[in-house]
This record gives C-alpha cells, structure tokens and sequence, in this order.
C-alpha cells in the first residue's frame, strides 16, 4: 500500500523528512478495524513527532492520527462496527499512522461519520473535536460553577484547530460567555463566525484585554497554543477557584501564581487513554459518535480550513510548513492517493 513516512527526524526542509513509501497492508487483530482512508487531517502533534522521534532503525514511521475512510475488515472481538461502515477517528501514537492507504485502529476510539459530510470535511474533526471534548467537561468540567466568578470561557487560539472546534462547543452546549482570541482580521471574523460572543488581542496583554470587556473574571481558561508567553496574564485575569487547562508544550510551566487564587490546572492530551489502554477508553468513540449527531443536526460545523491535495509527501510537507509557520486557520485536510 501507499504511505508516507520518514526514518530520520528533520525539519521539513530537509528531503528526508517526508518520503512516499510502499508498505504491506496491516491485519486487523482483536478489535482492530482495518480502514481504507479516504481522507486524512494535520495535527501539531504531527510535527512534533516528525522533528524528535526517531523510528526503531531500518524502520518507517507513519504519521496521522486522523482519518476519514470506509472499514473494509475487522478483527475477532470487534464488535461495534462490520465492513461496509463509514468512519471517522483519531487514533493511538503508534509507529503506522493514517498517513497510509490502510489504516489498523482499535474500533473504541472510533465513530460513525455524520452522514451529512464528505470524507474531507469529517477528517478535520475527530483529534480536534476530543480534544476539546475531554478538556471542556472531563478536565474543566465547565457544567460546574465557580462560585462568584463571570459564568465566562476564555480560550487562547480560538482560530485553530482546537480553538475552532471549543469555541463551538461551548458556544452550542454550554450557558457560558465564550471569548476567543485571535490576532488577525481573518482569524478573529473566523472566530465569530464559529459562535464566539467576543474576541479580544492575544498580541497584546490579555488581562486588559477581557477587563476592557467587563463581565468579570472568566471561570474557566483553556490555552490553546503559546502558553508560556500568556501565563502571566492568565493567572492575573481568571477568577479565584478558576479552572485553567493546557494542551500545549511550553518550555516551562510555573504554577505558582496561581497558588493565591486557588486556581487548578489540567493537562490534556487525548493520546492518554489509548496510550494507557484506560477503563474508560470507548468514552472517545463515544465522543466523536455525538459529535457526528451535532454536525448532522446543524449544531457544529467542520473547522476544515484548507483542502491540502492529494495524500502524498510534497502536499504533506506544506501542511507541516504551514502548521509550523503558526498561521494555519482551522483544520488543513488531504483526501485521496
């Protein structure tokens, strides 16, 4: 089968770090689901694997956590999905992913697609969409008050792929006041095109920023990108007892001026469960099957920014050189080989 992958780590100028390859197609064991893709997304993380993680030697790595595609066989124990059905998923960090003709994945971290997008579209919604799932209600568990605090989000990066699908999120199935930052005139009418009620500056000081809005100190903060350059400014703007989420990688993270205000702070990364194979690991399928009855619904709508092309190493290195160039807007989507 078709694939790209890389052996070395390297920047994305560097030849070798995205090569087209051909690999044996995986078999499908336990409750594997074999999947033709049919349409991947980008991810940071993809980037970041590229640059620092090297194979085992002699060995491909295939990037790609999303995929939209069509099961096309199953392992013994899968239960929950036969060939035939249409799927959407973002998998487990593993050495081959969706970057490839076929894809192996464990049927519990995979939903059914909306019916009412194409392969493209559903491609940029599943490590997105869980990502702002589990960060919104099984780490903020912003459905909780913080006692006296703004009934407000604040979510840092509201333009990007995470960003877009939060902001929709908690715009559709939460009672709070959502502001997105955005730095740009596109990305900030992006924003509110998604449901965003404000958007403030993150090029300038964010504590003056949403004071200038005066509904109070937001409950909940959720950063997105750039963290350790705002951490200053978000433990100045949240509320006492707030509630602070991060899924970046900031080169250090200070908590300590959060001690006075009695702030938690959560990490999220939504390679956790598939990672640790947790008791709750299906919790993703069933994520992204609710996430594909709002997008049926009208309620949410796919944060697909740019069609990329072809699945190939050439259109692959310019969504790598456009995700790392930090002015990506939404989700940056490759469909077919």
């Amino acid at each position: 089968m078709r694939a790209v992958g890389y052996q070395i780590p390297a920047p994305i100028t560097d030849e070798a770090s995205l090569v087209d390859i051909e690999l044996p197609k995986p078999d499908p064991k336990g409750r594997d689901l074999l999947v033709e893709v049919k349409a991947i997304s980008v991810n940071p993380v993809d980037t970041k694997v590229r640059r620092n993680i090297a194979p085992e030697a002699g060995q491909w790595r295939v990037l790609g956590g999303d995929a939209a595609g069509r099961v096309v066989a199953t392992g013994p124990g899968a239960e929950l999905f036969r060939a035939g059905d249409d799927v959407f998923y973002s998998g487990a960090l593993a050495p081959q992913g969706t970057n490839a003709e076929f894809h192996c994945v464990d049927e519990r971290l995979v939903g059914r697609k909306p019916t009412s997008l194409g392969y493209a579209e559903a491609a940029a919604l599943p490590l997105t969409a869980v990502t702002a799932w589990e960060t919104l209600f099984d780490r903020l568990d912003v459905r909780k008050p913080v006692a006296g605090a703004a009934p407000a989000i604040l979510i840092i990066g509201g333009a990007g792929g995470v960003g877009s699908i939060a902001v929709q999120l908690a715009r559709q199935l939460t009672g709070l006041t959502v502001i997105a930052t955005a730095s740009r005139l596109e990305t900030r009418a992006w924003a509110l095109g998604l449901g965003a009620h404000h958007v403030v500056d993150h090029s300038k000081p964010l504590a003056a920023e949403v004071a200038a809005l005066d509904i109070g100190a937001p409950s909940f903060v959720f950063s997105t990108t750039n963290t350790d350059e705002h951490l200053a400014e978000i433990a100045a703007l949240i509320a006492p007892q707030g509630r602070f989420a991060v899924i970046d990688d900031p080169k250090s993270l200070d908590i300590n001026p959060f001690k006075r205000k009695s702030v938690s702070v959560h990490w999220e990364f939504m390679f956790t469960r598939s990672m640790f194979e947790t008791a709750d690991m299906a919790s993703q399928g069933e994520h992204l099957n609710e996430l594909a009855r709002l997008v049926d619904t009208g309620a949410i709508r796919t944060t697909l920014g740019e069609t990329g092309g072809l699945i190939n190493a050439a259109n692959l290195k310019h969504a790598h050189a456009l995700i790392e160039s930090g002015k990506a807007k939404g989700k940056i989507v490759l469909e077919g080989f």
